[in-house]
């Protein structure tokens, strides 16, 4: 409902252009080998690969020096890529479930570029390496390699947003169970779904789900969130990023 996510294969000296982008965007450039040129609000600015970038609202260009795996993610404000997803029909109208997306605060010191190096070490008691902007919040969940381990797995739910797990090496089940309610004619059946890379999952509230590597070698996922996640926000150290983007309630 309130997150958009493109993927794309990559040519050397590719650009990927947005002439008036409505509110900042995330660039993902997973792989070391591939860097890329940003320009956006009159800076260029070159980005190492292995980085997370926040691009300002207006136009943006973003040049890749060779081939490879590229990840961006938008807002569901984007109404022309709204409308370009594969899925769009199933968002045409507003989830009950999912509260709507308000954005938080403008980042301190104004819209810019802002980039990260994606191995920023992890926290205390924090899984993932997690950044955030003003709509949207990114966990780069730590690699797992071959298969998790079933005794020890995370169930949850959340209640009014929706979790987006893009797998981008190796693959995952995503176990999901819903809720029971008064009304059995409306009980669901548990849902076990193997989703290779490159893959995305969108789970919503409020099913309890877990996810668990099943491939042998590298599994890779990330976990997307629109707006940001208040609870992983209040935990200190969590969000790598927190010094430059206000919580609702702080100031710029």
């Amino acid at each position: 409902q309130n997150f958009i996510v493109a993927y794309s294969d990559v040519q050397p000296g590719a650009a990927l252009v947005r002439a008036a982008q409505p509110d900042e965007y995330c660039l993902i450039l997973p792989e070391k080998e591939l860097g890329a040129t940003v320009t956006a609000r009159a800076e260029t600015v070159e980005v190492a690969g292995g980085s997370i970038v926040f691009v300002p609202p207006g136009a943006s260009r973003i040049t890749l020096k060779d081939a490879g795996r590229v990840i961006r993610i938008f807002s569901s404000v984007a109404a022309d890529l709204a409308a370009a997803c594969s899925n769009a029909v199933s968002n045409a109208q507003p989830h009950a479930n999912v509260a709507l997306l308000e954005p938080w605060p403008e980042p301190r010191g104004g819209f810019k570029v802002r980039a990260y190096s994606l191995d920023a070490g992890g926290g205390e008691g924090r899984f993932g390496r997690i950044f955030r902007c003003t709509t949207l919040m990114v966990n780069m969940l730590d690699p797992r390699f071959g298969l998790r381990d079933v005794t020890a797995l995370s169930p949850h739910h959340h209640d009014d947003f929706e979790q987006g797990s893009l797998v981008i090496d190796g693959g995952y089940i995503h176990d999901i169970r819903w809720p029971w309610t008064p009304d059995m004619r409306i009980w669901r059946e548990d849902e076990h779904e193997l989703m290779a890379a490159p893959s995305l999952t969108v789970i919503p509230p409020p099913s309890i789900h877990t996810s668990r590597s099943v491939l042998p070698g590298l599994n890779q996922m990330i976990d997307i969130f629109s707006p940001p996640r208040l609870d992983f926000s209040q935990k200190p150290g969590w969000v790598i990023n927190a010094a430059d983007y206000p919580m609702p309630g702080e100031t710029a």
